[in-house]
């Protein structure tokens, strides 16, 4: 048995061990990532979850359970979901968490107080508020989306964690970082808060607005394909026409009152739909409309 080196010879023996370790190299930080910064007047949603039934219009009431399903969408966006059906107040509090956490890193807790977030969604700091608010909270945590939208694909939760202080009532919420690349420059559209504040209340309405706005120059489209993508539950499609139009009025009388050019027209089964574009879906067609065009064969 070979007995442990001492004194001088010990000390130089550990050193010559020391020496020849290899040291591992620490990983480098992660580069924080942002949200782009959108003006106060705006919200910027990715255009998958308008251009969808993630954010449905349905009716008040129970809501069904989705487990890993299907969710109606527009070409070039593939949604599947698992949790309770999320309606338009749900994409209200998710679009006000987005407009809070755009000011600083993805993946760091985001802090605000249940009176802040209700006053910047337009809502008073009532009791009701806060048990509505806490409930939609954690149906934006309690879920899971596979979302492919361009050339990424996300797999995750729409809120990566949520803690809030009963005492306090202040709430801290993370977001995954992966999420950004849904709000690559042509992935995303910022929506007029004012309009959609004036339709509070209108489930299709809001969905309406928030479809067309996430188009810089609208398509003819059947009154059929709407009332799948809104994920309405109106059984008869004549009871759905009817509300389509209600909702488009809505839609053209709240945005005329601020600002925005919207007009549509039913001919037959397809609605017709025109828009002043506003910001950078208009600098997107002056752009398109002054691109030198290359002469076919």
């Amino acid at each position: 048995m070979t007995k442990p080196l001492r004194g001088a010879e010990g000390i130089k023996a550990r050193a010559a061990g020391v020496a020849g370790r290899v040291e591992p190299v620490p990983a480098p930080k992660p580069v924080p990532v942002f949200l782009p910064v959108w003006s106060e007047s705006v919200r910027g949603v990715p255009n998958g979850f308008l251009r969808s039934a993630l954010f449905g219009a349905i009716a008040k009431g129970r809501r069904r359970y989705m487990d890993s399903e299907l969710v109606a969408s527009v070409d070039g966006v593939e949604i599947r979901y698992t949790g309770q059906r999320l309606d338009q107040g749900d994409l209200d509090t998710y679009e006000s968490v987005l407009h809070t956490v755009r000011l600083q890193a993805m993946g760091e807790l985001c802090r605000f107080k249940a009176y802040g977030l209700l006053k910047l969604m337009g809502k008073t700091d009532t009791g009701k508020n806060r048990e509505t608010l806490y409930k939609r909270l954690v149906r934006l945590r309690a879920n899971a989306i596979e979302i492919k939208q361009g050339r990424h694909t996300y797999v995750g939760g729409l809120i990566d964690g949520a803690f809030k202080d009963e005492e306090t009532q202040e709430w801290l919420v993370m977001l995954n970082p992966r999420l950004q690349a849904l709000f690559a420059p042509d992935q995303f559209t910022q929506v007029q808060w004012s309009v959609r504040q004036a339709l509070d209340g209108h489930q299709l309405a809001q969905w309406l607005h928030g479809f067309y706005a996430s188009h810089a120059k609208p398509f003819p489209l059947k009154i059929e394909t709407l009332h799948k993508l809104c994920g309405s539950e109106a059984g008869l499609m004549s009871d759905f026409a009817k509300k389509l139009r209600k909702a488009l009025d809505a839609v053209a009388e709240a945005s005329s009152a601020n600002g925005e050019g919207f007009s549509y027209d039913i001919r037959g089964d397809l609605v017709h739909v025109e828009k002043q574009a506003q910001g950078a879906q208009r600098r997107h067609l002056i752009k398109k409309a002054t691109k030198p065009r290359i002469p076919r064969d």
